[in-house]
């Protein structure tokens, strides 16, 4: 094992993070050796860049006197500066960076969650960081891999909505749905023995789609705990409802799916809903979807 984790050299808001991962976020041993690999070297360059130590050798430093008081005082400059460091002196490639974004993305997300609080932070400074560009066409979908990170988190137990969540990720990754039509379906819509469904697409045309069981289950799952009682009149036909009990607007389904994309380690600069109509449409196609169907469907 390349880097066995000694806890006690951690400061305690790192082993809470860890304890976090591997119990909640189902982690695997080699991805909490990552984390831990990836966090410690972060730390350790948050100590030399705070003036906090006169080392300059990563291996003599000790991070597991840190306080949480520091960690609030990191901005996204500071973690730019440990990506630049990184870059200038380890000639790290940027799919590289790239897993270190990723994880110190997950780590402040916790922090500003789910940490006790304890360790609770008031804003997350890795918000709004960008994954390098690894060249000029990033693929602007989800890998299959991605997509079921996706699936993972909104179907979760912690996430309140999780069945709403689930089926309307679902929806997008399956059905190559836009925005409007996702939020304008009834359940009058969809017919469950033909498994299919009619939306009103641009332009005000209908249009079918198909339903495959993941789709069907996923509806069907939501339809158990969706609201009956006190939905706003002008929405009682609408399949996915906010906690207001109203139709869910364009808006909120944006921010369900932002929220998620965040909660998987997923570069919210990057994806949104309309990439996930294209992550429908490109695994389709690796799928053996014939491209001129896939026109039709889409």
């Amino acid at each position: 094992v390349k880097h066995m984790i000694k806890r006690q050299d951690n400061p305690d808001f790192l082993n809470s993070f860890l304890d976090y991962s591997t119990t909640i976020l189902n982690k695997s041993p080699n991805s909490i050796k990552e984390y831990n690999y990836d966090l410690a070297m972060f730390l350790k360059f948050i100590k030399i860049h705070f003036n906090m130590t006169d080392e300059t050798d990563f291996k003599n430093i000790t991070i597991n006197d840190l306080k949480i008081d520091t960690i609030q005082k990191i901005k996204i400059d500071d973690i730019h500066a440990f990506l630049g460091y990184l870059t200038t002196t380890f000639h790290s490639k940027p799919a590289t960076r790239a897993r270190k974004i990723s994880t110190i993305r997950i780590f402040f997300h916790y922090l500003c969650q789910d940490a006790s609080s304890d360790f609770k932070l008031d804003h997350n400074p890795a918000l709004n960081l960008k994954t390098p560009k690894k060249d000029k066409r990033l693929p602007k979908y989800l890998s299959l891999e991605d997509s079921k990170r996706l699936l993972n988190v909104a179907g979760s137990d912690d996430n309140r909505n999780n069945k709403r969540d689930y089926a309307i990720i679902t929806l997008f990754l399956n059905c190559g749905m836009r925005l409007s039509e996702l939020v304008g379906i009834n359940i009058k819509d969809i017919n469950f023995s033909d498994k299919k469904l009619t939306v009103i697409g641009k332009g005000d045309k209908e249009r079918t789609i198909y339903l495959n069981p993941a789709c069907i289950a996923a509806i069907n799952e939501y339809l158990k705990v969706r609201p009956h009682d006190g939905v706003k009149y002008n929405s009682r036909d609408a399949l996915f409802l906010s906690k207001r009990k109203e139709r869910i607007s364009n808006r909120m389904v944006q921010e369900i799916v932002k929220r998620e994309l965040a909660k998987a380690g997923l570069d919210i600069n990057k994806y949104s809903v309309h990439k996930l109509r294209h992550t429908a449409a490109t695994l389709m196609y690796q799928n053996g979807v014939d491209i001129r169907a896939l026109q039709v469907i889409l």
